[in-house]
């Protein structure tokens, strides 16, 4: 097969994940214009629509240095980043109308649960906060827990405490102790079933004390350990801003603005409207 040929062979499907993708918005659209109501019944029809998104493995065991190798590598992820983005554009257009018509206020789990699964199995350049953000608003922490050990025997050093305590604070920026428990509980399990080391850092001790203190009155205590652990915490820049969340949630702690800066902006970015 000539190079050229092969190449029309690939983006045939490209074109189809387009079309599927444009068509699948549009069943939303005439869901938002007919103001249908979000029931069980409307979820199962978006679910079904969402299964006919392919899921194809990027090429394994390439000789990079081969030019024709380097072409399948960069068609494929080419390939998988049009898939995710149609998907993606899908299933927000599919949140937000969730939204509007009776779900709960941050969209219906089921769906997030769905785009967090996607994003992360079909992204050619994994956003672990992007996959996070959707986790935390879906309804299944023991997946999440699943998807980050996957992700841990994976990822760089020094990125799996990270996602860890990122998962962790999204949780419990929301006011779901529950889940942030159960996330960490299930993750400690399935390290031990697999070829993957728990992180032992001090932002996760940090994690761990966090996760006893919430659960007491005691905001001098919370206050201390955002000070004696603030170089784990600087990490990541949003760590402050879901810790200043956190308080709000636990203590009651008034923020000076909304959602200002840095936490407003990220999550108006993970929620697609920037």
């Amino acid at each position: 097969m000539s190079r050229e040929r092969a190449k029309r062979v690939t983006l045939a499907p490209v074109q189809e994940v387009t079309c599927g993708a444009e068509l699948a918005v549009m069943f939303v659209e005439i869901l938002v214009k007919g103001k249908y109501s979000y029931d069980d019944d409307t979820l199962d029809r978006i679910r079904k629509i969402y299964k006919k998104f392919p899921r194809i493995p990027v090429p394994q065991h390439l000789d990079l240095a081969e030019d024709d190798d380097m072409q399948r590598l960069s068609e494929a992820l080419g390939a998988a980043k049009i898939r995710v983005e149609g998907c993606s554009s899908f299933l927000k257009a599919a949140i937000k109308w969730s939204i509007e018509f009776g779900a709960h206020r941050n969209g219906s789990p089921e769906l997030h649960d769905m785009l967090a699964d996607y994003i992360y199995s079909e992204s050619p350049e994994l956003d672990m906060a992007k996959v996070s953000y959707h986790f935390v608003r879906g309804k299944n922490p023991k997946k999440f827990a699943s998807t980050l050990v996957n992700f841990m025997g994976k990822c760089y050093p020094g990125e799996d405490d990270l996602a860890i305590a990122r998962a962790v604070l999204m949780y419990l920026s929301l006011g779901n102790l529950g889940d942030a428990n159960v996330l960490m509980d299930d993750t400690k399990k399935q390290v031990q079933s697999r070829e993957v080391d728990f992180p032992r850092s001090e932002l996760m001790q940090f994690i761990n004390y966090l996760l006893q203190t919430v659960q007491r009155d005691a905001l001098p205590l919370f206050s201390m350990l955002r000070q004696r652990y603030k170089l784990s915490i600087d990490r990541d820049p949003i760590f402050d801003e879901l810790l200043d969340e956190v308080a709000v949630k636990f203590y009651g702690v008034r923020r000076r603005n909304s959602m200002p800066g840095m936490f407003g902006e990220f999550f108006k970015m993970m929620s697609g409207d920037s």
